[in-house]
């Protein structure tokens, strides 16, 4: 999440100061990503010593300081918003990398991690759901939240159920093949066998003179 460019969006409206911003920030976002006022007083003045925004110096460092957009700060979100988010490398997701680290841990039966997790994201889907049904009609910007996390851990859901059948396919495939193995035990590698005298060698054939 780019707060600073959160702030360079409000203060796009017009002049601002901090904990107006943050106060906006939270409501049109659906209070659902809480945000530090020292957060946004700490971006705020990156985003001065950048030249995206200037503040009114007369009013002090107070919460009454007002802070309005410059002409670059207005080109900085524009291209921001334009210009889409880096998705060509896969994020590094602690869930996916925890389905991963299960394989190689003894004793550990990856099923029974995927479906712990399964559960608790489809609860966290059934707990989104209610909380879309109380969602007013205006209130637009917690609504596209809540929807965007319904997607989301959709996605997720989908992600564990597909990843659960893959894995029994790839154990029940293993079990295949280690049962078609020989039960004498593992085959000793050919030259050993020619010296045992357990097997001739290619292209012999009748008896020796």
């Amino acid at each position: 999440m780019s707060v600073r460019h959160a702030l360079l969006a409000l203060l796009s409206e017009g002049p601002k100061y901090g904990l107006q911003l943050r106060q906006e920030f939270e409501a049109g976002t659906g209070e659902i990503w809480p945000l530090n006022v020292g957060q946004v007083y700490t971006t705020l003045q990156r985003l001065e010593r950048d030249g995206f925004v200037e503040s009114d110096d007369a009013a002090g460092e107070g919460p009454q300081k007002g802070f309005r957009i410059t002409a670059a700060g207005e080109d900085e979100l524009v291209l921001w918003l334009r210009t889409p988010p880096d998705l060509a490398s896969p994020p590094r997701d602690e869930l996916v990398i925890k389905v991963l680290v299960s394989r190689l841990v003894p004793g550990v039966d990856v099923s029974e991690v995927v479906q712990a997790h399964r559960r608790y994201v489809v609860e966290l889907m059934q707990q989104y759901t209610r909380l879309k049904e109380d969602v007013s009609e205006d209130d637009v910007g917690l609504a596209l939240v809540v929807d965007a996390e319904l997607f989301r851990l959709d996605g997720v859901v989908r992600w564990l159920d597909a990843a659960d059948g893959r894995l029994k396919r790839h154990a029940a495939g293993r079990a295949e093949t280690d049962s078609d193995a020989d039960p004498a035990g593992p085959s000793l590698p050919l030259r050993v066998r020619r010296r045992a005298g357990t097997t001739k060698p290619t292209g012999t054939t009748g008896a020796r003179r």
